[in-house]
């Protein structure tokens, strides 16, 4: 074999030689294989506990109720039946005012009383609003506060009355309470601007 021959043997293995060493060390400017991609949003056993409805406000014996319970009494209540004009004779009244805003399980934050004349004469104003036959259908978007007037007689009897200053302000009584007191409420109405008015001076 000549020697310009064996030179070029040795030159090709050379090659081939220093081509295998790089395709097994990898190169410099190789980029690493891409790490491995979870598959989908890890879950937890656990479940997310839901977070409770909390009351705000202090209920009290005069005021017990939230507004939502005020709502759903007055919402229950059925308009074109009771009585014309209430025979309930009261020597007081508490007022429960809620705030405008006032939703879910908050109670009263205003609470004021009234005795004697006082009660009689706001329980005049609502006897003087006249019953409505079916409930208002077009009513107002202006807030304001809702009371509840507990008016209390000489034998303890408790009659509840909501008035609401806003939407199409319903005046309606909820309840009357009290040894022997079960009885035909009042028919719903449309607080007048008399008693609304003399709601707010508290």
């Amino acid at each position: 074999m000549s020697a310009l021959r064996t030179r070029g043997l040795i030159g090709a293995t050379f090659v081939v030689a220093v081509l295998g060493l790089t395709a097994a060390c990898g190169s410099e400017n190789a980029s690493p294989p891409p790490a491995a991609q979870p598959t989908g949003t890890p879950t937890s056993s656990t479940p997310t506990p839901s977070t409770p409805s909390t009351p705000s406000g202090t209920p009290s014996m005069d005021c017990p109720d939230t507004i939502a319970a005020v709502k759903t009494a007055t919402d229950k209540v059925a308009w074109g039946t009771g009585t014309a004009k209430s025979l309930f004779q009261p020597v007081s009244v508490t007022i429960c005012q809620y705030d405008e805003a006032a939703a879910g399980q908050t109670y009263a934050n205003v609470t004021t009383k009234r005795t004697a004349a006082q009660a009689t004469q706001l329980f005049g104003l609502v006897n003087a609003a006249p019953p409505v036959a079916k409930k208002p259908g077009f009513c107002t978007k202006e807030l304001g506060p809702t009371w509840v007037l507990r008016f209390t007689d000489n034998d303890r009897g408790v009659l509840s009355v909501t008035v609401e200053s806003f939407g199409c302000r319903r005046l309606v009584a909820t309840s009357l309470e009290g040894q022997g007191k079960p009885g035909a409420l009042p028919a719903p109405r449309q607080a007048t601007p008399e008693l609304i008015k003399s709601l707010g001076l508290r």
